[in-house]
């Protein structure tokens, strides 16, 4: 269905809503099976949940939601909307404060979290901050009960009999959220997304997804909902009639894809190395026949994925090994995944290849939350894993004479919440100007760099450290890394090294570090390199919600040894 006859995402839930058949389960935690909801149920429960949140907020009011993936997120990302008040999302793995910079910057009514533990990372703030009328929350809190209300309590009793859809006024240039980027270069800065710019890239994605659809398509979602990324995902899965399944955490990802037999999923780059790093450690171990096998597949694997003629031969081998290899490699990941979807961050080549040459295939996309989030993705019928896809039909994508992409269109941010003077930095005569690097090729986007991420040597040169990052962390030794070396003679690194390796020592890291250097050009070779012990993680604040390095406040730590190696 084309949403651009549609106002708004309430109205999109409606119109899909009448399509279904109501006892059809829509929503499901992994976590607890019984918490599971049908259309039917939905509906009725955004219905009584927005009667009760008029009641506390009014049109244009910003209602805080802190809570893992669960059914009452999305119900209540709908509720708030069909009230015509603005959703902000946030992480759960915020430090307090980050959860009091973002109640002061938005200025929240109303405050829902899913538990006692997301309750108590912002209790004392909410004692502070008067301009909070009222307290939601989808199970039990250790409070007054007059002073919040129990969302799951209000569902226990809803009004089957009343099926009349609402009347809602939104249009398509209202704002449905304000989503804070992850930080990590400074404070977060909130961005205002419209309606028409999330049904502006539902539309894209269907595009995508077509080929791909059944009569309700399996989706796993991981990937945390007040990430821009997932939060449009969801109104995707909306549009397409599908079932949707929570992950319980990332840890149980696998055992949780056997669980549900998803079609579709969506994930940031770090989820696919890992899924490279492992895989690789499985097919080192085999021997034999089953090697042979493996390296077949992979050889007549990635031929075709990089579109190289296959001999009738290869072509009768490859179908063969479709029964013998891919098929048990996609029955670890529940045995129906049509496609991986890779956004969030720049997925390296070498991994992209791998994923598509063994049959898991990963569609590759770019955007950001400033683009709703969506700007380009590979299509399925003709991946090019070393691009980004060509862009969605509705965004007008340039590049301009620095090599910077330019994005305009209705996906584009109305603008940073509360933050004229950052939104003008970016938007310029309604071109958002994006910080990446890119070009096209054949009509598909390729991106190159990050202009914020550029290390630029005495001599001049332009170096990427993601591009060497990514050949580092490709190494069954590395885990993690970061390079260092703007304006100094030479590149050097920080290792944090893979579990499994944490005992080699530094003469074999030396080598591996040599046989890397051979992939990469004089200007881009590691001279010198330290390790560390602490992996960098979402806990200890060097890496996002969404698992992109810090890269600033982790070179701020460590600057001392980075500077000894020279």
């Amino acid at each position: 269905m084309s949403t651009q006859n549609i106002n708004n995402l309430v109205e999109l839930f409606f119109i899909n809503y009448k399509k279904q058949k109501k006892d059809n389960i829509l929503l499901t935690s992994l976590k607890d099976n019984s918490n599971c909801f049908t259309w039917e149920k939905t509906f009725h429960s955004i219905k009584k949940l927005s009667s009760e949140i008029k009641k506390y907020a009014n049109k244009g009011d910003r209602c805080l939601l802190i809570s893992e993936n669960r059914p009452e997120w999305f119900i209540t990302d709908l509720s708030v909307m069909l009230t015509e008040a603005i959703t902000v999302p946030a992480y759960t793995t915020y430090a307090e404060k980050d959860y009091e910079y973002i109640i002061d910057n938005c200025i929240p009514k109303l405050i829902f979290v899913s538990n006692q533990e997301q309750f108590d990372k912002v209790k004392d703030i909410i004692k502070k901050k008067s301009f909070i009328t009222k307290i939601f929350s989808f199970e039990k809190l250790d409070i007054n009960q007059d002073n919040y209300v129990n969302v799951n309590q209000l569902f226990s009793n809803l009004d089957y009999q009343d099926s009349t859809v609402p009347n809602v006024l939104l249009k398509r240039n209202d704002a449905a959220c304000i989503i804070y980027t992850s930080g990590t270069q400074g404070n977060p800065k909130g961005v205002i997304l419209s309606h028409g710019g999330i049904l502006n890239n539902c539309d894209g994605a269907l595009d995508i997804l077509r080929p791909l659809l059944t009569d309700q398509t399996r989706f796993l979602t991981w990937l945390p909902l007040s990430h821009s990324y997932e939060h449009t995902v969801q109104f995707v899965q909306i549009s397409v009639g599908a079932k949707i399944f929570y992950a319980e955490s990332i840890e149980k990802l696998i055992k949780n894809m056997n669980d549900c037999k998803p079609q579709l999923m969506t994930a940031v780059p770090r989820f696919y190395q890992n899924l490279f790093q492992k895989i690789n450690v499985s097919f080192n171990k085999a021997t034999g026949f089953k090697k042979i096998l493996i390296n077949t597949m992979l050889k007549l694997g990635t031929k075709k994925i990089k579109k190289e003629t296959l001999s009738f031969l290869e072509n009768l081998i490859n179908k063969v090994l479709e029964k013998l290899v891919r098929k048990k490699i996609k029955s670890q990941f529940g045995g129906e995944l049509k496609t991986f979807v890779s956004g969030g961050g720049a997925l390296d080549k070498e991994v992209g290849i791998f994923l598509n040459a063994i049959g898991l295939p990963t569609l590759q996309g770019y955007g950001l939350t400033e683009t709703s989030p969506v700007v380009s993705c590979n299509p399925i019928d003709d991946i090019r894993v070393e691009t980004v896809g060509p862009p969605f039909k509705g965004n007008e994508v340039k590049i301009a004479q620095d090599g910077e992409i330019l994005v305009k269109g209705e996906n584009v941010m109305l603008g940073y919440w509360n933050n004229e003077e950052e939104t003008n930095k970016v938007l310029k005569d309604g071109w958002l100007h994006t910080g990446d690097i890119g070009l096209f090729e054949n009509g598909y986007l390729k991106i190159t760099d990050r202009k914020k991420d550029i290390l630029i040597t005495p001599g001049g040169d332009n170096i990427s450290p993601i591009k060497i990052e990514n050949e580092l962390s490709n190494s069954k030794f590395i885990d993690q890394s970061i390079v260092y070396g703007d304006n100094k003679p030479y590149l050097v690194a920080l290792l944090v090294l893979s579990e499994d390796n944490i005992n080699v020592t530094k003469d074999q890291i030396q080598k591996e570090i040599e046989n890397i250097n051979k992939n990469l050009s004089k200007i881009e070779n590691i001279k010198k390199f330290f390790i560390i012990n602490e992996k960098f993680s979402i806990e200890n604040g060097m890496l996002t919600p969404t698992l992109k390095l810090k890269r600033y406040k982790i070179i701020q730590k460590y600057k001392n040894e980075f500077e000894k190696l020279y």
